[in-house]
């Protein structure tokens, strides 16, 4: 499960969109820059924090701020709903109706039994885009957001011993089509395949 991650303001590459989309980009700067102390948790019903997503609602992506987890009847949702297994999406493809990406720079796992926090990056700590299925939610006081789940996939041998599910990174190439194409097996099982190189990238550090 992936229920933490960072995004660092310092990030310098970019793995998240395939045309550098400069607007997006700083934006994502400033939100870290102000946010720069904390890592990304899941919303809160009380503390409601709101994360940024990349979306294309029309012909460019584009920033969003979102709700991470689903709201359902008005309430967070009684079941686990910050992250979907890859396979469940595969089985069931009609959940890919509408798609983001989740910029971060790592993510954190903890290893068991040890109970010790690791930190996981891509290379020196580029940026990247996690896969994300949204779908839209209110609130009690009837208030709208757009909320995400962020996908995990089966995490490859070199990574598995700290932890055996891993986010679904989504490389820049195929940025364009995972927020736009049909939502069908064919655009998961895509994604799956061509995220085996940046998975094989990712290296991990304990967390003091």
């Amino acid at each position: 499960m992936c229920a933490s991650y960072g995004l660092d303001p310092r990030f310098t590459d970019a793995e998240l969109l395939e045309a550098a989309d400069e607007e997006v980009l700083e934006g994502l700067r400033g939100w870290a820059e102000e946010n720069a102390v904390e890592s990304v948790r899941p919303t809160g019903k009380n503390l409601r924090n709101l994360n940024p997503i990349v979306v294309q609602p029309d012909t460019a992506p584009t920033l969003e701020p979102a709700w991470w987890g689903f709201l359902v009847g008005g309430e967070p949702s009684k079941f686990p709903s910050i992250n979907t297994r890859s396979e469940r999406l595969q089985d069931r493809p009609g959940g890919l109706k509408t798609r983001a990406l989740v910029p971060a720079t790592s993510w954190f796992e903890m290893k068991k039994p040890e109970r010790v926090w690791h930190e996981f990056l891509v290379d020196d700590g580029a940026l990247f885009g996690m896969a994300a299925v949204t779908q839209r939610g209110r609130t009690t006081d009837g208030t709208w957001f757009t909320c995400y789940s962020i996908v995990m996939r089966p995490a490859p041998d070199h990574l598995a011993e700290i932890h055996d599910r891993m986010p679904l990174l989504v490389p820049a190439s195929l940025s364009h089509d995972w927020l736009t194409a049909a939502p069908t097996r064919e655009i998961i099982d895509e994604a799956i395949a061509a995220s085996d190189e940046i998975a094989a990238r990712v290296r991990t550090r304990q967390r003091p």
